[in-house]
């Protein structure tokens, strides 16, 4: 491999790599949204089907991205939280007990917030969950930007949140956010489910079964009125692990590793173009100070901030958990205004709140109180992080390529002395 070969392959597989993406795809999609092309809406809105013989499935370019695309995300999300839990920082209750306290609190008090500021509109209500998510990509990729002065433990508990966020999310689409459901269709997705239990169980271990079953259980999830999405977490329950989340012969290992670069960067930033688009021209203070984008951009902002610190703190002294060793409390609120950008998860869970019309279109103001809420956390966690963090020349900041989910390996047996 040549000298400028070695750098980009770096490049690539850099902790910040993914941030980057994200954040380069929103801006496209304000620049353009914003342009006057008309390009983007109807790209958009326009109707695409996929047939075989007399079945067929048709919606517009943006359900395709947000039903389908978001699909393998949740697939490859599925995957790193049964890693996190079987053998990583979810592994037993000593481990997790930290990150699951500032979990639960960064995910009451920014609801809560939401919730209290728009109590009063029963459409708006239905958004209660937008700011309670975290972008663990958005997050990390911003982490990675400080370099080697960010402790390797401080990295581990975003990542550990961020996982049980994520599992959070996941249980309140399929009860929350779930339309009305068909019967037919969930008892072919439950047939589905137990045909990929029948095969893990009989130790097949070739991945092709486990993608067509797969495929199949999409579909019927799709039309089942649960969100489709969630058949991406469910196939990876029953996708078969190795010996330890390091074993290289276990498919998930292997489907991991081989999704991470499409999700990374293919599907999370057209994800994010497609939703990113908000018309901002002409907008207003008065416009952000609206109930919907005031409540979520608290949310994201001071909710995260106050939930996530206030619950740790509460944790520590308590005696149920400690904090990492090498990590200070500066540091964990650093971390906490970290856990205020929302971004992908958040868009995702505005998209399925608003959808369906029968009331005022939120649609712009759910972005843009997530895309202000993204940003402040961001400058806040990045200005309290640099000044709590002090720089070290310990650690190669290129090194930590851990997908989704941060950390793992190396870097995780180096603190696994330092509970989380």
């Amino acid at each position: 491999m040549t000298p400028s070969d070695n750098r980009i392959a770096r490049i690539f597989h850099h902790e910040a790599t993914p941030g980057i993406l994200l954040m380069a795809a929103m801006v496209f999609a304000l620049i353009v949204s914003n342009s006057g092309a008309a390009w983007y809406d109807a790209f958009l809105t326009t109707y695409a089907r996929l047939t075989i013989g007399e079945w067929g499935i048709e919606k517009p370019v943006l359900l395709w991205i947000n039903d389908g695309l978001m699909a393998v995300f949740f697939l490859l999300v599925g995957l790193e939280l049964k890693r996190e839990i079987m053998f990583g920082e979810l592994s037993s209750l000593r481990k997790s007990s930290l990150a699951l306290f500032g979990a639960v609190g960064g995910i009451a008090i920014p609801s809560g917030i939401y919730a209290w500021i728009n109590r009063g509109d029963p459409v708006a209500i239905n958004g209660w969950a937008i700011p309670a998510a975290t972008d663990i990509a958005f997050a990390l990729g911003i982490l990675a930007i400080l370099g080697s002065r960010v402790p390797i433990a401080l990295k581990i508990l975003l990542t550990s949140i961020a996982v049980i966020d994520d599992l959070a999310a996941i249980v309140i689409i399929a009860v929350f956010y779930t339309n009305q459901l068909s019967m037919a269709s969930l008892g072919a997705a439950a047939i589905l489910l137990a045909a990929l239990f029948a095969i893990n169980r009989m130790g097949v271990r070739t991945m092709a079964p486990y993608l067509l079953l797969g495929i199949a259980l999409w579909i019927s999830v799709l039309k089942s009125g649960v969100h489709a999405t969630l058949a991406g977490v469910a196939l990876a329950a029953f996708i078969p692990t190795g010996k330890s989340a390091d074993d290289k012969t276990g498919m998930t290992y292997r489907l991991e590793h081989g999704l991470h670069s499409w999700v990374v960067f293919l599907i999370l930033p057209v994800f994010a173009f497609a939703n990113a688009g908000v018309p901002i021209l002409g907008l207003s203070l008065a416009d952000l100070m609206k109930p919907v984008p005031l409540g979520i951009a608290l949310g994201l902002f001071a909710g995260k901030q106050i939930g996530v610190f206030s619950f740790a703190w509460m944790a520590v002294k308590l005696g149920i958990a400690r904090l990492p060793t090498g990590v200070t409390w500066s540091q964990v609120y650093g971390l906490a205004a970290l856990c205020g950008i929302g971004f992908t998860m958040s868009l995702f869970i505005g998209s399925l709140a608003f959808e369906g019309g029968g009331g005022p279109d939120y649609a712009v103001d759910d972005r843009l109180g997530i895309l202000a809420g993204s940003f402040l956390s961001a400058i806040v966690g990045v200005v309290v992080l640099r000044m709590a963090c002090k720089p070290r020349n310990d650690v190669d900041e290129h090194a930590l390529d851990g997908g989704l989910l941060g950390p793992r390996g190396d870097e995780e047996k180096k603190v696994e002395s330092s509970p989380a």
